[in-house]
């Protein structure tokens, strides 16, 4: 079974909301085995037209399932009510190489 990852492009309207949203995602992410492989940093963007502000990525080894698990949880659900209103978040979930 391959890893599954999240892949998330946040654009950050209200930065205290979303700090808070990070401690329960953080929560969710430790409950269930997420693997941060990129959150922050500056991304560059190489080709396009597309201009992210902040990249998270998260790796779950045990797969689709599992990164399914995460983002159903009570606790992300929670932090999902929280992050309401702090920024755009745009996510998505596609399955590693074999």
């Amino acid at each position: 079974m391959p890893a599954a990852y999240i892949i998330a492009d946040v654009t950050v309207t209200d930065e205290q909301k979303m700090a808070e949203y990070r401690q329960w995602s953080s929560r969710a992410m430790a409950e269930h085995g997420a693997e941060i492989v990129v959150r922050g940093g500056a991304p560059a963007v190489m080709e396009g037209d597309w201009a992210p502000t902040r990249i998270v990525v998260l790796k779950f080894a045990a797969g689709r399932a599992a990164a399914q698990a995460f983002y159903d949880s009570e606790i992300y659900t929670q932090a999902r009510r929280v992050r309401a209103g702090a920024g755009v978040m745009r996510m998505i979930v596609v399955d590693g190489p074999e």
